[in-house]
Order: structure tokens, then sequence, then C-alpha cells
């Protein structure tokens, strides 16, 4: 059976995980993407055909000239309605495209939950071409600016006024030629994700992780603690907005808040979670999770219990880069136990490379994944671990 893999850029999620659990699964693998040299220095052993996978026709042109899919499958941000497209297009299993778009759109997003009845909240679009005072005028403050179609917090901002969001709106568009932006009301609450995975007919609930961000006005996720089941009314509020979008297919990764029993979504990735945390859930369900996922993709059935371990306590923690500059001294790569706590850590950032300070997760100069049984265990581990690193940044 052949599996076509849309990607961009190489990622942990696919290097690490859905690439072995393939293997796994005993598949053909043929990896499309417009970066086919990343792709073969990462791994030189999978089949990899250049493709303009962001064209969705270009997509179903690769694939029709080369041989037949079983099934199409991407877990880039970027390439769910491409990858849902072409799989429509060949009768297989996929997503709903208008689920894949209207989750990549934030501005749509915002206008199907509206319309379902099931959550408003105040939004916008900005242009380059459009006045920027009209929206400046009505939009609620402090209020939330980002990229239409964003990732990992780039250029996400908090603004207080519309003279900031005038500047801030220019300063995106001259990095975005191009770019269309949302501006919507700032939710209140503490911020979580909920991860789920779906056939179109039954869907699991993994568990999910309270997210701590960066200090205003940016929102960079700095570190990730493990909620083993979130309370049921907050549950149902979030799968009746994903219901609302039609997401139900695959795996899925909800970000949203809870402000005084409320629970309102701040953004649907319709892909598994990523840096690194889909890795640290699979060792901490004890559950092959990367071929539960490829296997719905492939048509079958997920069972009725994936038999989840619920006894787990982990941590994620992402050390940043503070300024521009150089990193020339860092930790290396890392696997011990200790006190019952297994500790995996990966540079991000090699030494002796250079990067200027983002406010987003390409800040990170390393990840911390730390799992056991008891979370006080966890959390202290994982504190001792990193107190005893260095990472030198040189302007």
């Amino acid at each position: 059976m052949r599996l076509y893999l849309l990607a961009l850029n190489p990622t942990d999620s696919v290097t690490e995980g859905f690439l072995p659990a393939a293997a796994r699964l005993g598949l053909d693998v043929t990896v499309l993407t417009d970066q086919p040299d990343a792709h073969r220095a990462v791994y030189p052993d999978i089949e990899i055909l250049a493709c303009e996978v962001r064209d969705f026709r270009a997509v179903v042109t690769r694939i029709s000239t080369h041989h037949r899919p079983d099934a199409v499958f991407s877990n880039s941000d970027h390439l769910q309605t491409q990858a849902a497209l072409a799989a429509h297009y060949f009768g297989l299993p996929g997503k709903d495209w208008r689920a894949a778009l209207a989750c990549k759109d934030k501005a749509e997003m915002r206008r199907r939950l509206a319309a379902a009845g099931v959550d408003t909240v105040w939004s916008a679009e900005l242009t380059e071409a459009g006045p920027v005072e009209p929206v400046a005028s009505d939009a609620p403050y402090p209020c939330v600016l980002k990229p239409r179609e964003g990732v990992a917090s780039e250029d996400v901002v908090l603004v207080g006024s519309s003279r900031e969001l005038e500047v801030r709106a220019g300063e995106i568009f001259a990095r975005r030629p191009g770019a269309v932006l949302v501006v919507e009301e700032y939710l209140p609450g503490e911020l979580y994700t909920l991860e789920t995975l779906g056939d179109g007919d039954v869907r699991h609930v993994l568990g999910g992780f309270h997210t701590e961000v960066s200090a205003p006005p940016y929102f960079v996720e700095e570190r990730l603690v493990l909620v083993p089941a979130h309370p049921e009314p907050v549950v149902a509020q979030i799968l009746a907005q994903l219901d609302a979008l039609g997401v139900g297919f695959g795996a899925c990764h909800t970000e949203f808040v809870v402000h005084e029993g409320r629970a309102r979504i701040i953004e649907v990735n319709y892909r598994a979670i990523g840096d690194q945390v889909d890795l640290l859930l699979a060792r901490l369900l004890d559950i092959p999770l990367f071929e539960h996922i490829l296997r719905t993709h492939l048509g079958e059935p997920l069972p009725a219990d994936l038999g989840v371990r619920r006894d787990g306590a982990a941590r994620l923690e992402y050390p940043c880069a503070d300024r521009a500059g150089t990193l020339v001294s860092a930790p290396p790569a890392t696997e011990l136990t200790v006190d019952g706590v297994h500790l995996t850590y990966r540079p991000l950032r090699s030494v002796g490379e250079r990067h200027e300070l983002y406010r987003t997760n390409r800040d990170y100069v390393g990840v911390l994944r730390a799992t056991g049984t008891d979370q006080a265990t966890v959390d202290r581990v994982s504190a001792d671990f990193l107190a005893a690193q260095r990472w030198v940044v040189q302007p």
C-alpha cells in the first residue's frame, strides 16, 4: 500500500513519528515536497518527489502520474486542505476539505463558529490595500493581531490602542507582503490544549495540556504540563465547537482558554500536536499514536478502546534565546532517568548558528520532555535538570 505524505520543511513529527510508523505498517511512502533536498538530507532512503504542494492541482497531477495512492496524508498546518482535496479526488479517506480550510483560515473559523451559535468573537480582517483606521476605531482593546493563516505564534501580538494597531499592522505587512491579518478581541483565561483522534465515526479524547506563554505582548509557548482529563463541561464545550467546524477525522490539536467556566477556542490545528509533544504523548499514553493516525487515512476504523494509560504525568520545557546572536554554548542531546522520571533533551539550534530574535517558537534552543507518574516529581526533576544547563547567546 502506498502512502503519499505532503510536507514543507522536515519536522520531528514526520522524521521520528510518522515515517517509522509507516515502516512498521509496511507502507510504501512517497514524500511530496517543495523542499526535496532538505528531506533527502534527513531520510535518504525514502522516495522524495519535488512538487508544489501548496497547489492541490499540482499534488493531484504528481500522484496521478506516479503510483496509485492508498492514502494521502499531511501533518503540516499549511497543507491540510490540499491533502484533503487530493484524497477526495482519488476517492480515499480523508478530512473534509471545508473543515480543513475553516481551521486554517482564522477569520473563517470565527464566522463558522458564530453562524453555528456556539461562540461569537469580535473579529475583522486587514489587508495591505485596505484602510486600517475603520477597524482600529471599532476594535475592542486590548485585542490580538495575527496573520489569518499563521502558525506558531508568529507575528501574533497583543495591542492596546488604535495607534498601536496601525503601527503593528504596518510592521507585519512589511515582513509579510500580501498577507491578510485578523484583529480579534482578546479572550481572557488560562490556556489549554485538547488532543483528539477520530475516524469520522468514533472520536477519542486523548487528554491535553496546560500551556504557559511568555509575557505580553507576545504569545510564545514556553512550557506545557499534562492535563490527563479536562473537566467534562469544558470538553463538551470544545467538542461542540469542533463539531460546528466539521472536525472529526484524524488527529486534531485545539488551543483554547477557560475563563469562569467558559471554554473558547483560540485556534484549531487540524493535525497532531507538534514541537515534539506528539512524541511525548505516544510514550506517555503507551499507544501506537502515529500508526492510529495513519490507519484512519487508510480507511481503517479506530478501536472503541485505545487502551490509553491514564496514570502518567508529563512536562515539556522550551528554553528560549532571549536575544539575537550566535549560540556559542549549549548542552548536547541527553536521555536519562532520574527518580523515576524519564528525561529526553534535544537541541533545536546548533552551536555556531546565528539567529535574530523572532518572538516565536523559532527562538527555541532546545526542548526537554519529561514523563513519569507523579507530577510534582516530574516538575522537580525537570527544574533541576534545566538549572544545571547553560545556553549562551552572544550578540
